[in-house]
């Protein structure tokens, strides 16, 4: 991770190339699935692990893979490893899997996941690629913690509820209570609050851009004229 460039391909995904603020894809699970941070996280976490070992699966086998086949094997690989992830969550964290369900299998058919797999790890050696899934995982998951944390505050008052459920029972310092006694707001963990809370944040991360981009035009532009 020292390498500038390999430091590159993972922080990309953070910010720059978000998956949800900016390339605008896996819609449906960052507004449907958060109700919750905790819920959130669960489901950024596992769509992180399908990124990651997807990328890396796919990218060992590039020349391997001739263009004729080269979707269908990638949404076989994606498929698999799927289908490993959803067992282990069955496994291992069965209270989760209860609340996220149908959505775990649907990671299959998540844009961003077969989208870094056919527009980066088909052309790309096996670590770059690795690390390209962990950062786009894990902005993916940011985006889905403050959305749902977000959501969860406005609509219940608490903040992580019942993350002991996904990270173990030394996590219940986690399960907080933001607004005491509050009867909550049923419109943000409807439909139409998640859209909503989207909605400001996309506006939020533009205003930050504009921001960034100003300030780096301006600093270039001192240092013009002082050369």
């Amino acid at each position: 991770m020292s390498d500038p460039k390999l430091s590159k391909y993972f922080t990309a995904g953070l910010w720059d190339y978000n998956v949800a603020f900016v390339q605008m894809l896996a819609l449906c699970p960052a507004l449907a699935v958060t109700t919750s941070a905790t819920n959130g996280l669960g489901m950024g976490l596992a769509t992180t692990m399908v990124l990651m070992m997807t990328n890396g699966i796919i990218a060992s086998m590039r020349h391997a893979i001739s263009p004729e086949v080269r979707n269908p094997v990638m949404i076989g690989v994606i498929a698999g490893v799927v289908t490993l992830t959803d067992m282990m969550m069955n496994a291992w964290m069965h209270e989760m899997y209860k609340v996220l369900g149908l959505f775990i299998a649907l990671i299959v058919t998540n844009c961003a996941v077969m989208g870094r797999a056919e527009s980066f790890s088909s052309k790309n050696p096996v670590v770059p690629s690795i690390l390209d899934g962990a950062g786009m995982g894990l902005g993916f998951t940011v985006a889905l913690v403050i959305i749902g944390g977000i959501r969860e505050i406005l609509g219940s008052g608490t903040l992580f509820a019942q993350a002991s459920l996904l990270l173990g029972e030394n996590f219940h310092w986690l399960e907080m209570t933001i607004i005491p006694d509050f009867q909550g707001i049923l419109l943000a963990i409807l439909p139409p609050g998640a859209f909503i809370v989207l909605g400001f944040l996309l506006a939020g991360k533009r205003i930050v851009d504009r921001k960034i981009a100003e300030r780096r035009a301006k600093t270039h532009g001192e240092l013009v004229v002082l050369q």
